[in-house]
């Protein structure tokens, strides 16, 4: 393959300037119209509206899955994720069909498995007032992990190299991701989060008499049915734009790709070394150490609400800088640069025991969140993109995409330590003491200081050799432009090859 696509390269094409090779159609043409870009700016909606922030609350002290037990199932789920991975992205990137490669997989499975997902929120129902080792409860949430990982299986992949599929234009791409990110927070995607935090608190103080696990299944099964309608309606309304090979490629390739695809090794080595990060939500910091009362939620909320502006003014940003540096450059510097603010936050807790004080620390967030929100725009950008020109880089050097398999073969490593990680975390989590179902706020000092800390500094120094390899990333600004000048014309002798092989099997 990577021969048949050096053939489709004429000898003067390799003299063009990169001035010339930025002219090309690419960085000219937009293929997304207004109604697609509509829907994919829901669907990026539809990925954060949930309240996903609550789950290991929900996990903890509603359904109550104990933690050793829950590291132990951990184990079992992830080694099945794994075999399953290497399974299903063979056969989605062997997927050739009228309705594309990935569509097929993404339409079929999304109403099954929001649906099968549902019953996640009623397991308090299935298993009332049950202990963290009862044994029912916990073959049931086995088995509910394992099918739910497998059909997730399929919509993640498939998803995933979608993302990358709508459009060849790398501009247009990044458009629509700075486009999504900065106009769906606009759209409420936080509010249930919000919602959750308030119905929390007003709980379990005491004030409305109704139980945990009602406004749990209430919240959870509403906007996981609101999300999968616009993720569904995404599906119908995109397509595929980017043409595959016409042969189909070899899995070991797309294995291989960890290691041939440069790009590709270096997110993995990154990801990896990031990956012995020990931490936990900041979420259980605010509920166990302070409480986490309807006040200090409002203020929060209000702290992010007065931010966000500034986020919304970072993705004015992303094009400049762009425009001057390298993905490599910008890549390490907001990374850089968000490790600086989370340091500066965990040091003013530590003066003087701010962490245990409420005003002081409400204080700190708020400046936390400003300084945090000035490079939010390029920090998600350029991370949401970064992926897609990974795959565009082994389309360029050997003549396929296999966007499925080449994922599973990037997480094979990250998902075998996860699972180990997964567990690590549970244990750190009995380790400091934290007592599961304990009232809010009544977990002993010293529980508390970890808390803070395994939100804060903790993560911080058990990741930091993650950003080693972001400073090998290959592509230049020039060597950018060259890639997609050449993928330009490879992708348009496959599209005419494709083309006289059909008007070739139509005439006989």
């Amino acid at each position: 393959m990577a021969e048949q696509t050096q053939t489709v390269r004429q000898p003067q094409e390799q003299t063009h300037t990169a001035q010339e090779a930025s002219s090309n159609i690419y960085r000219s043409y937009n293929y997304v119209g207004t109604k697609e870009t509509l829907a994919y700016l829901f669907n990026d909606f539809s990925n954060a509206f949930n309240i996903g922030g609550y789950q290991t609350r929900y996990i903890w002290d509603v359904v109550k899955i104990d933690f050793g037990v829950n590291a132990i199932v951990n184990l079992f789920t992830g080694a099945w994720d794994i075999i399953n991975d290497i399974l299903i992205g063979g056969l989605v990137d062997n997927t050739r069909s009228r309705l594309g490669k990935f569509r097929p997989y993404l339409v079929a499975f999304q109403i099954p498995l929001t649906l099968f997902g549902l019953l996640y929120w009623f397991l308090p129902y299935f298993f009332p007032n049950t202990a963290g080792t009862f044994v029912p409860k916990l073959i049931f949430y086995f088995v509910f992990n394992v099918i739910s990982e497998t059909a997730g299986t399929f919509t993640g992949l498939a998803k995933g190299g979608y993302m990358a599929t709508i459009t060849p234009n790398p501009n247009e791409r990044v458009r629509l991701i700075t486009l999504a990110e900065l106009l769906t927070g606009y759209m409420g995607e936080d509010m249930p989060m919000y919602i959750m935090g308030f119905l929390y608190d007003m709980v379990s103080t005491g004030k409305w008499g109704i139980q945990m696990r009602t406004i749990f299944m209430g919240m959870g099964v509403s906007t996981a049915l609101i999300s999968s309608a616009f993720t569904f309606w995404f599906f119908l309304q995109s397509k595929e734009r980017v043409p595959q090979s016409i042969e189909k490629p070899d899995i070991k390739e797309g294995m291989k790709a960890v290691v041939t695809n440069y790009p590709v090794l270096l997110m993995c080595l990154s990801d990896f070394l990031g990956g012995f990060g020990v931490g936990t939500e900041e979420q259980n910091y605010w509920i166990d150490v302070h409480g986490s009362t309807h006040m200090i939620n409002t203020l929060r909320a209000l702290v992010s609400g007065i931010s966000g502006p500034i986020g919304s003014i970072s993705y004015a940003f992303v094009a400049p800088l762009r425009k001057r540096f390298s993905s490599r450059f910008l890549w390490v510097g907001a990374d850089f640069y968000g490790d600086m603010v989370t340091l500066g936050f965990f040091a003013f807790g530590m003066y003087k025991k701010n962490y245990l004080k409420v005003w002081p620390m409400l204080i700190a967030y708020g400046v936390r969140e400003f300084l945090s929100k000035l490079l939010f725009g390029v920090n998600k950008v350029i991370n949401a993109d970064l992926w897609n020109q990974a795959m565009d880089y082994c389309e360029w050097k050997h003549g396929y995409r296999m966007e499925a398999t080449t994922s599973v073969a990037k997480n094979l490593v990250l998902k075998l330590q996860n699972i180990g990680m997964g567990s690590v975390r549970l244990l750190v989590m009995k380790k400091i003491g934290y007592v599961q179902g304990a009232k809010i706020g009544t977990q002993d000092e010293r529980t508390k200081f970890w808390l803070f800390a395994l939100c804060t500094v903790v993560p911080f120094v058990t990741s930091i050799l993650g950003i080693v390899p972001k400073l090998l990333w290959p592509l230049s600004k020039v060597k950018e432009r060259q890639m997609y000048y050449e993928l330009s014309e490879t992708r348009r002798h496959r599209i005419s090859a494709y083309k006289e092989g059909l008007d070739e099997t139509a005439q006989a």
